[in-house]
Formats: structure tokens, C-alpha cells, sequence
């Protein structure tokens, strides 16, 4: 680097620049290489102001080494100059330039200056083609987008879902986040880098010629499953809500991610958010009582009130259910007390051991990132009686939520898939779903909608299955919830779930959503 140059001292050239005549002792090379020294010194150090100094013509070479400088944004440059040699009255000193171009990468050229006596200065005879030799009076170096492929729906169309496809840096051309940021390479065509540099016409800014990086592979399209009318319709039902949510809807026949829709947009909460599942949860504990033996129809009392150890457990509201109620009545409704009354017909582990028939806390090969839940094994009565309404350690994405609903409808679980082209292999739950219990689940699903919490999906066609939620969190008196709703319909391959953050109920809050995102996909 020139900077190691300069150390030695201008005058201490007798070993840079000798050549076979002795070069390195004439005065005048050494004068004038002095002067190209100070030249690439200011420009390496991106002071155009001081470099152009050491010209012919400073107001030509400010004005192309500012524009080549403010166009490429280097983060790095090293000049190396080489042997002078006396040309006439002229003495030619050649260069080398190699810069670190955020999204363009590594990139060097080799140049040379003649440097011509001024009187008793020596001065750089500033010329366009001295700065590259590939470029020509009136233009400039600057930084051009390759072709970049796009991200694209099942119909391959360009995906426009804002925290689905994620950002590309302005500057370096490279994905930072989302889709884009995981599949950068393919979509720049395998080098990761998403600009070439190129000359352009100064005046239009109409490249000219590329001198990195077009060469290249081109990009190859990331292809999603996203199905757009219902990405569409999931994004119309989040218009107005003010709180934070997320709509899903996955296909339950192979688990395709048909929608992901997140409000704001930034954070993929749809498929990466974790949270308490609340009452939604309760598909998974009626599975699992379900598979102890119980039925529909048993009787299920449904007080005000739980204890357990001193801890006191409640229905929203703290409603209670009249005597002769089933379990069928308290699922529909999301009787609390019922569930927490219920947990001595489960093992230590057997909410664990039901969320494996769901694939809950598998590790999903989905072609993008996601939370894929945990139902971690019961370690005492309490964290049991919290786990059976979806609290305590319970936690759960949209996404998951949406799949519980899609093992229903289909019977048994399909890893959610969105890049099918990225899975390798797709994660097989553990465990499977009798189908007694799932003809069970379908018919209290069912009876959420029709006599149940779920009265927001009455009147849509399709027959909607569904389960509303209502999950605690935070620390505060009476606690804030989660409003969720999650479902399927029976007469198409679709299930979804909805979340609202600190939104409420899961009936009153999350439950118009869902048939707002219902009814947009029949109008």
C-alpha cells in the first residue's frame, strides 16, 4: 500500500524503482514520482480535493475521482504504484487500484500516469482514461444491479408479502432479510453478490459497459407455494386491526403454506412468533383425553372455579356451563375447568406425548425459518393443570396452530412445506392420531362453530371447523391475552389460524378476522 510507500521516505526509491538503467538515480523520475506518490495517496485515502492538487487539471480530477469514489462507496482501497520510467520528457509511473466493494465485492484494475514538469513542479496529466483505462472523457465508475431473480408464488408470479420475501440492501444489493437474505446466492446467481461495476455515461447515467461481474450466472427464481388469492384474502382481513397480527393458511393435504400475512409487516411473526397457544392448545388435550378413553358425550362439569395447590384457575368471564354438560359443550365453549379439572386422566407426559401426533416441537424442514412449538413434559400438578389450556411452558407459532388445525382435517400431520424446491426431508411426527379420536376432534370442532365461541364463523359457507383461544401473558393484574382463532373447512383444503396480539378474546377479537379472511376468499 502506498501508505508502506511513503515510510521509507520520497527520496528512498533506490530499490522501488531501479531499473536496468539506473532509473531509480535520475532526479527527475524520482521528482516525478514523488508527485504520483502524493496523487494515489489522496486517492487511496479518498480525498479527491488533495489528489487532484497533485494534477494538471484539478477541477477535472476532483469532479471524476469525487463521482468514482461516491459511486462505489468502497469500505476498502489500496493503490500500489510501480517502477517509474523516464519517457521523453515525460516519466510513466503504473498502478494498480484494488477496492472491496460492499455488493460488487473484490475488484482491481491496472492503470498508469504520466507525470509532466510544470515549471519547477512535476504535475499527474490528469486524463479520464488515467483513472481507468477503460473509461473515456464524460463518463464514470458506478454500481449497477445484476439481474437479481425474484421471489415468486405458486403461480409464478412475483411475491410481494413484505416480512415473507424480506428486504434487499439498497446500497450492496444483497438480501438482509427474509427469503431474499436465505436465498441470496441463488438469487444472484451464485456469488452473493448482487452488483456488478460498470462504466456509465456521466451525463444519462446509462451504463455502457460492465467491467465485474457480468459474467456471471444469472439468478435462479426462489418459487414459493404461496397461493395469491388467499394471500391476498389473509391480508385484506388484517386491514384496520391496529394491534399486532398474523393470518396462516396452510393446505392440509401436504402441508403447502398457502398464505402468511403479518401486520406490521417486519417481523415474519406468522411463522416465527412464539407464544402461549392458550385455549387453542385445548385441540391437542382433548386428543389426548380422547386417547385415554374418554367420549363427546361424557359428562363434563364446567364450574367457575379451579384450584390446584392454592392456584386459582377461571372461564373468561367466569361463566359457568349448566349440569349435564359434555365434553363436547366445554370444548366448544373453551371451558377452563373442566380441562384443569381433567388433568389427573393424563400422565406426567401426556400433553408431550399428544403434541407428537401434531409434529409439535419436531424439527421442520420448511425452506425457511420458523418456531416449530414446544410441549415440554409436565414437572408438577400446576404446570400440568396451566399446559392443558395452552399456558405455562406451552408455546406455539401461527404456524404450528394452523398445522394442529390441518392434522385435524386431514387426519395426520403434513410437515408445512414453502420452498419445496429447499426441503431435503421433511420431518415425520412420532406418532399418530387414532381416528376415532380424530373423527372426535372434527365433530367438536364443528360444534365450536355452531353452538360454541366460535359464533364469528356462523352463516360463512364451507362448514368451518374452528377453536378459539384466549392465552395470558406477561406479569400484569388482570393479565393482558393473546386473541387467536384457529379452524379449517370442511368442504375445501384449507386450514389457517389467526392471532392478534394483546388483542383480547380469541371469539369476540380474533374470531371476525377469521371470517373476514373466510369471506374474502368466497366474494
Amino acid at each position: 500500500m502506498l501508505a508502506a510507500v511513503a515510510g521509507v521516505g520520497y527520496w528512498g526509491y533506490s530499490t522501488l524503482f531501479k531499473g536496468a538503467s539506473g532509473a531509480s538515480e535520475d532526479p527527475k523520475v524520482v521528482a516525478a514520482t514523488k508527485a504520483v506518490t502524493a496523487f494515489l495517496d489522496a486517492w487511496e485515502a479518498g480525498d479527491a480535493g488533495r489528489a487532484a492538487r497533485e494534477t494538471d487539471t484539478p477541477d477535472g480530477a476532483e469532479s471524476l475521482i469525487k463521482s468514482v469514489m461516491t459511486n462505489l462507496k468502497p469500505a476498502t482501497t489500496r493503490i500500489d504504484a510501480g517502477e517509474g520510467e523516464r519517457k521523453d520528457a515525460k516519466v510513466l509511473v503504473p498502478f494498480t487500484v484494488t477496492m472491496d466493494i460492499p455488493g460488487a465485492g473484490a475488484y482491481s484494475w491496472k492503470s498508469k500516469a504520466d507525470v509532466v514538469e510544470t515549471g519547477k513542479e512535476w504535475k499527474v496529466e490528469f486524463r479520464t482514461e488515467m483513472i481507468h483505462p477503460d473509461m473515456v472523457p464524460g463518463q464514470t465508475l458506478a454500481l449497477d444491479a445484476r439481474d437479481r431473480a425474484a421471489v415468486l408464488d405458486a403461480e409464478g408470479r412475483e411475491l410481494r408479502a413484505a416480512s415473507l420475501v424480506g428486504a434487499v440492501d439498497p446500497q450492496t444489493g444483497k438480501g438482509v432479510s427474509g427469503l431474499e437474505a436465505r436465498y441470496d446466492k441463488q438469487l444472484t446467481g451464485g456469488s452473493g453478490q448482487g452488483k456488478s461495476v460498470v462504466v456509465v455515461d456521466r451525463a444519462s447515467g446509462q451504463p455502457v459497459k460492465t467491467l465485474s461481474g457480468g459474467g456471471e450466472a444469472q439468478g435462479k427464481p426462489v418459487r414459493t407455494t404461496i397461493d395469491p388469492k388467499v394471500q391476498e384474502a389473509a391480508a385484506a382481513a388484517l386491514e384496520g386491526v391496529t394491534k399486532n397480527a398474523a393470518v396462516v393458511a396452510i393446505d392440509p393435504t401436504n402441508g403447502h403454506i398457502l398464505a402468511a400475512a403479518n401486520k406490521p409487516s417486519g417481523m415474519n411473526r406468522a411463522l416465527e412468533g412464539r407464544y402461549p397457544p392458550g385455549s387453542t392448545f385445548k385441540v391437542v388435550t382433548a386428543a389426548a383425553l380422547l386417547k385415554q378413553g374418554m367420549k363427546p358425550t361424557d359428562r363434563a362439569d364446567c364450574p367457575k372455579f379451579a384450584n390446584v395447590n392454592g392456584q386459582r384457575f377461571e372461564n373468561q368471564d367466569q361463566f359457568v356451563l349448566p349440569a349435564g354438560s359434555t365434553f363436547r359443550d366445554s370444548f366448544a365453549h373453551s371451558c377452563n375447568t373442566f380441562f384443569v379439572d381433567s388433568r389427573a386422566k393424563l400422565p406426567q407426559a401426556g400433553l408431550h406425548e399428544a403434541a407428537q401426533a401434531f409434529g409439535i416441537g419436531g424439527s421442520w424442514d420448511v425452506g425457511t425459518i420458523t418456531y416449530d412449538g414446544s410441549v415440554p413434559v409436565s414437572t408438577s400438578d400446576n404446570d400440568k393443570a396451566a399446559s392443558t389450556i395452552g399456558q405455562a411452558r406451552v408455546q406455539a407459532s401461527p404456524l404450528v396452530m394452523a398445522s394442529i388445525a390441518a392434522t385435524v382435517k386431514e387426519g395426520v400431520f403434513k410437515q408445512p412445506v414453502l420452498v419445496p424446491d429447499a426441503v431435503r426431508k421433511k420431518y415425520e411426527a412420532p406418532a399418530r392420531l387414532d381416528p376415532g379420536v380424530v373423527d372426535s376432534l372434527r365433530g367438536m370442532m364443528r360444534a365450536t362453530v355452531t353452538i360454541g365461541a366460535g359464533k364469528a364463523l356462523r352463516g360463512i359457507s364451507g362448514e368451518p371447523h374452528a377453536k378459539t383461544g384466549t392465552a395470558e401473558f406477561g406479569t400484569e393484574t388482570p393479565p393482558r391475552t393473546h386473541a387467536w382463532m384457529i379452524g379449517y373447512q370442511g368442504d375445501r383444503n384449507l386450514a389457517w389460524a389467526v392471532l392478534l396480539e394483546d388483542g383480547g378474546s380469541g371469539g369476540r377479537d380474533a374470531g371476525p378476522i377469521a371470517a373476514k379472511f373466510l369471506k374474502n376468499l368466497t366474494d
